[in-house]
Order: C-alpha cells, then sequence, then structure tokens
C-alpha cells in the first residue's frame, strides 16, 4: 500500500491534478461507465464468497485456529471488516493505471490464488457441514483470483488505459445515436402476420439478456449482477450440503426395527419386515429426488429472474435518462441525490445479494412441498392404484364440478351469442330482459364459482411472489403501496443518485465543454508566445468569442438545476413543492412574491452586453 501510494502521489504531481487522477483512497469510480469492469467485479466476488463461507467457519480469522464459542462472534465481525482490508490492493492496482501498479497486482492474485490452491490441495476435507464443503464453496474464489491474474498481465502488456470518464467517446456516441434519425416501426399488418411459432418464441427471448451495441451498465448495477450469480450458487451449495448428505446417512441407516417404529404409530405398510424396509427405502429416496427437482427449479428461476432483472435495469435506465419518472415513481419525484438516496445506492449491492439468498431458499421450500403433493398423492397413487383418497373425494363432487362447468360454459355462450348485437362495425347490449333474469337466477352459483377463484387467486399471488423474490426491480405490491416495499424502495432511490450523476448525455456536454476549454487555452497560448501579449490587445475576434461564451456559460448557469437552490430570489421566493426535477414552476410565484424580489444594488452593477455585442 505504501508502494501505491507513492504512485498514486505521483501520478497526481505528473497530471497536475487534472481529470482521470487517481488515488489509493478512490479504488473504484462507481459512478463511470467507461471503466473497466473485470477488477471489481472479480474482488466483490471474493468479498462474498468469503462471507458465505465464514456464516458458518469454526476459525472466521484465518491467523487465529480452534477459536472459543464465547468471541467467535466477536471475530466474525472483525473479520466482515478485514477480508475488504485484505483484497483492498487488488482493487487499488487496477485504478492507479500504472505498470508498477499492474506489476503488483499480478503478485497479489499470484500469491492469494497459489495459497488457496495450496490449501485445497493440501487439505481437501473439512469437518464443515460435508467434507468437501470448503473445497467446492472456495470454486468461485479460484474464479476470481484466477481471472485477475490473467487480467493483469493483460494490462501490463497493453500499458494503463488514457481514456477516462469524460475523456472517453462513449458518451458521445450515445447521444449521436439518440439524434440519429429512427427508423419507422413495424406497421401492425407484419405484425400480426407473426406465425403462432414465433409468438412463442418471444416469450423465451424476452427473458434471455443480449448486451446492447452502445448502451453500457454502470458499474454498480454490473457488480450488483456479479455478486447475485455468486449468491445463487453459494445458496444452492449450502442447500444441497445441508440436506442431501443427512438423507444419505438416514437412509443406509434403516433396518427392520423401522416396521416397529412405524407400528408404534399405526403405520403397518406390509406384514414382511423386508419388504417395509425396501418401501421406506424407496421413499426415502423418493424424499431425495423431490428435494433435488425442487432445487434445480429454484436454480433456473433464479437465474432467469436475474436476466430479466438486467433487462428490467436497462430499460429502467433508459427510461430516467429520457425523463420518463413515471415509468419508476408512481409520484412526482426529483432525481437528486438525497440522504436515503445516498444511504440506498452504497447498500444496494449487498441488499440484491442477501434478497437472492432469502428467496432462492424460500422458492426451494415451496418447491419441495409441491413437489412432494405431486409425487405421493398424485403419482404414486395412481401408478400403484391404492390410497388415492384425493382422486375419492374429487369423484364424489363430481356433480358440483360438472354444474360448475357447465354454467360458466352456458354464461360465455350467452354471453357472445345472445347478449352482445354487432351493428355497423359497433357492438352494444342486446336482450337486457333476458340478462337481467339469468344474473338474478346464476347469483348463488356464482357465490360458488367465487371461493374457487377466490383460492385460485391466492394461489397465483403466491406463486407469482414467489418467483419474482429475489427481484428488487419489481415490487410485490399493488402500484400505490410500492413505498412500503423496502427492496423496491431501495431501488428506486438507488435509480436517483445514479441517474443524476451519470447521465450519458450530461456527461457527454460536459466532456465536450471541458475539450473546448482545453483547445481555447492551447490555442491562445501558441498566439500569444507568437504575437506576444503587450505588442497586440485584444483584437474583435477574441472578444467576439469572449462574449459568446459568457452568454452560453450564463445560459448553461441559468437552466442548471442544482444551482436553482443558491439563488437568492429562489430562496425567498420559491419552496421545494414549486420546483420538479431541478425546473422551476413559475406558476407557483403570486404577486407579492414577485414583487418581494430584491433588486440589484447600485454597488454592484450587472455585466450587460449590447446587442451589437450579441450578434457579434
Amino acid at each position: 500500500m505504501l508502494i501505491l501510494a507513492v504512485l498514486a502521489r505521483k501520478n497526481n504531481l505528473c497530471r497536475g491534478f487534472t481529470r482521470g487522477a487517481s488515488s489509493i483512497f478512490s479504488p473504484a469510480n462507481f459512478l463511470d461507465q467507461t471503466q473497466h469492469k473485470g477488477v471489481a467485479l472479480a474482488v466483490f466476488g471474493l468479498l462474498f464468497s468469503k462471507l458465505s463461507m465464514l456464516v458458518i467457519s469454526p476459525d472466521p480469522l484465518p491467523f487465529i485456529k480452534d477459536t472459543a464459542a464465547e468471541t467467535k462472534e466477536y471475530m466474525k465481525i472483525t473479520a466482515i471488516f478485514y477480508y475488504p482490508l485484505l483484497y483492498f490492493p487488488l482493487m487499488v492496482c487496477g485504478t492507479l493505471q500504472h505498470k508498477v501498479g499492474y506489476v503488483l497486482g499480478v503478485l497479489l492474485s499470484f500469491a492469494h490464488f497459489g495459497i488457496l490452491v495450496w490449501q485445497k490441495f493440501d487439505c481437501p476435507k473439512t469437518p464443515e457441514i460435508y467434507k468437501f464443503y470448503a473445497l467446492l464453496a472456495s470454486l468461485p474464489q479460484m474464479g476470481c483470483l484466477a481471472y485477475l491474474c490473467v487480467q493483469f498481465l493483460i494490462l501490463f502488456v497493453k500499458g494503463p488505459k488514457t481514456d477516462e470518464d469524460l475523456d472517453s467517446s462513449y458518451y458521445t456516441i450515445y447521444v449521436k445515436l439518440i439524434l440519429r434519425k429512427k427508423t419507422s416501426a413495424p406497421s401492425s399488418a407484419t405484425a400480426e402476420k407473426q406465425t403462432l411459432l414465433e409468438r412463442i418464441l418471444e416469450v423465451p427471448k424476452s427473458y434471455i439478456y443480449v448486451p446492447d451495441k452502445v448502451f453500457r451498465f454502470p458499474l454498480k448495477l454490473a457488480i450488483s449482477a456479479f455478486v447475485s450469480f455468486v449468491a445463487i450458487y453459494h445458496t444452492a451449495l449450502l442447500l444441497v450440503v445441508s440436506v442431501v448428505p443427512v438423507l444419505h446417512i438416514v437412509r443406509a441407516g434403516i433396518d427392520e426395527n423401522i416396521a416397529f417404529l412405524l407400528l408404534g404409530f399405526g403405520i403397518v405398510l406390509s406384514d414382511d419386515r423386508m419388504e417395509v424396509v425396501k418401501i421406506v427405502t424407496f421413499y426415502t429416496w423418493l424424499l431425495e429426488v423431490c428435494y433435488l427437482c425442487a432445487l434445480t427449479l429454484s436454480l433456473l428461476v433464479s437465474l432467469v429472474m436475474l436476466m430479466k432483472s438486467m433487462i428490467c435495469h436497462r430499460t429502467n435506465l433508459k427510461g430516467l435518462y429520457k425523463g420518463e419518472i413515471y415509468s419508476i415513481y408512481n409520484s412526482k419525484k426529483t432525481i437528486r441525490p438525497s440522504r436515503p438516496g445516498i444511504v440506498c445506492w452504497m447498500g444496494l449491492t449487498g441488499y440484491q445479494a442477501a434478497i437472492v439468498c432469502v428467496g432462492m431458499a424460500i422458492q426451494t421450500v415451496v418447491f419441495f412441498i409441491c413437489f412432494l403433493f405431486l409425487v405421493f398423492l398424485v403419482i404414486i397413487p395412481v401408478f400403484y392404484g391404492r390410497n388415492i383418497f384425493v382422486f375419492e373425494i374429487l369423484g364424489r363432487a363430481w356433480p358440483a364440478w360438472v354444474t360448475l362447468l357447465l354454467v360458466s360454459a352456458l354464461q360465455h355462450v350467452t354471453a357472445k351469442f345472445a347478449f352482445i348485437k354487432r351493428e355497423a362495425g359497433t357492438r352494444d347490449l342486446n336482450n337486457r330482459e333476458s340478462l337481467f333474469l339469468l344474473t338474478y337466477l346464476l347469483f348463488l352459483i356464482n357465490t360458488v364459482m367465487g371461493l374457487i377463484v377466490a383460492i385460485w387467486r391466492v394461489v397465483i399471488t403466491s406463486l407469482y411472489n414467489i418467483f419474482h423474490l429475489g427481484r428488487v426491480d419489481l415490487s410485490l405490491l399493488h402500484r400505490t403501496s410500492e413505498a412500503y416495499d423496502p427492496a423496491y424502495s431501495y431501488y428506486t432511490n438507488a435509480l436517483r443518485v445514479e441517474i443524476s450523476q451519470s447521465h450519458p448525455v450530461m456527461k457527454a456536454f460536459c466532456g465536450l465543454l471541458l475539450d473546448l476549454m482545453m483547445e481555447r487555452g492551447r490555442a491562445g497560448q501558441k498566439k500569444d508566445a507568437e504575437e506576444g501579449i503587450q505588442e497586440n490587445g485584444p483584437n474583435k475576434e477574441i472578444n467576439t468569442r469572449r462574449i459568446r461564451s459568457r452568454w452560453q456559460l450564463m445560459y448553461t448557469l441559468v437552466h442548471n438545476p442544482s444551482l436553482l437552490g443558491f439563488r437568492k430570489h429562489f430562496q425567498t421566493s420559491q419552496t421545494a413543492e414549486s420546483i420538479l426535477n431541478g425546473t422551476p414552476n413559475h406558476s407557483a410565484k403570486t404577486g407579492s412574491k414577485r414583487e418581494a424580489e430584491p433588486a440589484p444594488e447600485p454597488d454592484q452593477p450587472a455585466e450587460i452586453l449590447t446587442n451589437q455585442e450579441i450578434t457579434d
């Protein structure tokens, strides 16, 4: 760290503290969309993998063995701060953009990777939950460290990257894409010609994330997506090693005594005790199959929801870039930093990783129960032809089911052929007397159908919320109650900070202004050196350029939302409610407030430019 600090100070002195200067106290610019994201993703993956293993580790700190039970929780809290400091130099080595920093990054990453691999080869089996759990849990760490080794080598060979943030051409390319003439959208007739197969294929395509040609994800959201992927792996591993080995042990320990145990509960599977052992062993194997199927389904759902979240992130960012506030928020919001916004922006990655873990665990439990119901109450009774009491209950209630189906069909048929009339391309009600009579006669039967609809509504709502439990970009509450969903509130507040500080159009505008100022400064210095400042005074061209620059600066400052609160007349005449998204609501001003605006003081005259000067 001392070597990196010296390198950072040397770089700052050489660059004159201009834009792009790096510091060891700023290991990554999380608001930069143009920098290389690989190093930051790998380091955050390392940290989360360490946290996942830290939860059940008997020794939280690597240099303390046989940790006492009284101090284990304190050691875990210490380890939460120790591991970020341990991997902090890896982040700084990729930020300094110096070959010595890349060499140090190669050495550090190779050292971490070599020590980790040596430990796992030396002691692959551990007593934690499962003998190979530590080895399997360290695979993401090995992958991240191996990537860092290769990445630092590539950066060392290619040399430091000079284009940083405002110097990058990404923002100007993004603006050019926005200003480009849009091609005409496909007509509705063309859309109707799509075949059924094409419409079916559009559904899975909407869940597959395909990178855009120009759009780039902010670093913060990219880290959140990668950490969520690592969280899915660790959660699946924990769910497997904590249940499946136990089922193996239980199945291996089943003997003839299980028949006496079941007999104590009044359960007689067979008179032959060996046959009872086979049946119980088979049922235990079915439990394991159901659990693994539930875990696999939960894993697939989590991965699909992660890709869908990335698609939704991109859509939300593009919408907010265009000013579509109501696409995310259900009320008028100001896109500017705030205290809760900063807190949510800092913790969004951790929030999303934790929510993904909890969501995947709940999904596994619910899917496991559903598979048990399907296997033990439907498939096995049908296969063996006994214990089909579910079908017996449904069979005894067949008159009610037939009645409900016939009444439902009757209402649909009469609504289509008897109660709707079509005349001159319009629709209206027909046979109103019969409609009113049928509505009265079917009131009670519709009440019974309403019970079934209510149960189905609960099932659909539960399944929908369980499927989307791991997503923070989607509220599980109604549109009017989204503010009470903490995960969605964290996400929307974080987007407000992200948009206000890293808008591509704003950064393209700032980059062009800085480039223009630097070019004018170099041109003025060159001209002064050639002609001499004392010999030739400012000519008309310089005056015209200066006047135009002042008017452009004034126009920019007047329309800068972040400066409205510092203006004297706005502090006295405007309230927070009269300013929306940084734009003053002039209709909120009253006549008395306009009269109360202070006049310019005589000792501070404002600079007035004539029309001729403005024209020039």
